[in-house]
Order: C-alpha cells, then structure tokens, then sequence
C-alpha cells in the first residue's frame, strides 16, 4: 500500500494509530496523538477511516494477505525447566511398610512382600495410563529381597526401563523407572 504523507493510519497487529510524517524507502513514520513517533513497515499498517463511518473508507491493503499473517501460529512459550530440574522425577513412591500400612502387626514377611509389590505395581500402571513419564520407587536398602522383586516386576514391562534413582537425593534405596511412551505395553 502506498502510504503518503497525512494520512491517517493504524497498525494492524497492536492498539497504535496516528498520521503519517515521513516515509523512507518501505519504513512509515507515524506519530500518535500523544506526540510519539513510531516506525513500522507499510505492511504493518492500514489506513484508517476519516471519522467514524468506515463504510467511506478506502482500503488498498491485500485483506488475504492480512488474514494469512494472522494465522501464522505464534511461538508458544514453554515453561523453562532448570537443568537440575530436568531429570528429576516428580512422582515418589515410598514402599517402606509403615507408608504402606498403620500397622504391620501381625503380617508375614511375605504378606509384607506383596503388600509392597501389589503397591508398586498399581502406582506403575497408573502412571503408565497417566502418561507419567518417569517413577522412583523408594524402597530402602535392608537385605535387597524388595529391590530384586522389584526388579523382576518392572522387567515385565517392555516399555519400562529401570535403573538407581539418584544416589545425592535418594541414597542407594530407590529405583527410578523410565516410562517408553510410544511402545506398546
């Protein structure tokens, strides 16, 4: 569009308007009714009605062309995640028995054991349905008996990969389990 000098314009994309007081090359000055002066390429502006009846307005701008520009998707912003942060699994599960149960009176070893197990295995699945990308399963260092089953559920899963959670936050008694979204379960 050729902008000339005077006229009156308005930006397309923000709330500026003004008139027109210099044009160099494709850059058109325009100064608002405040006295700011601001620069924009033509294709940034239209020409605004004179007065309040837009169906007297003149308008050479491609309406097309507007249009696609606008639908041009904006750049989502995304929440920055710290690097510390990135590999920290947001979803605990602590086994140890007295999380699991008010009182182990009166239960077996074995009782305990599947306890624990039955527990690991529901909050796996569910993070499976959830979509839950990464677990740690804490589950204390005692005799290994907890751990070694542990490991022998999730190696069930060909869409799980486990390995020691992190030894600074955790110690040697969790296990942290990967979740492969995009392989069948």
């Amino acid at each position: 569009m050729k902008f000339k000098i005077g006229y009156t314009v308005e930006t397309i994309d923000d709330a500026i308007s003004g008139i027109v007081t210099k044009i160099s090359d494709d850059i058109v000055s325009v100064e608002d009714s405040d006295g700011f002066v601001f620069q924009f390429e033509a294709r940034e502006l239209m020409l605004m009605a004179s007065g309040n009846s837009l169906e007297n307005a003149v308008y050479d701008t491609d309406i097309e062309a507007v249009k696609r520009e606008k639908e041009i998707k904006k750049r989502k912003s995304e929440p920055t995640v710290k690097p510390k942060e990135r590999h920290i699994p947001k979803f605990e599960v602590d086994l140890h028995i007295h999380q699991l149960t008010k009182s182990s009176r009166g239960m077996s070893n074995y009782d305990m054991l599947n306890l624990q197990l039955d527990t690991a295995r529901g909050q796996l699945e569910f993070a499976m349905r959830k979509r839950i990308p990464k677990i740690v399963f804490i589950h204390g260092v005692g005799e290994g008996v907890l751990r070694q089953e542990l490991e022998t559920l999730f190696s069930r899963y060909n869409n799980v990969q486990f390995y020691d959670a992190d030894y600074k936050t955790y110690g040697l008694g969790a296990t942290e389990v990967r979740i492969l979204q995009n392989v069948e379960p």
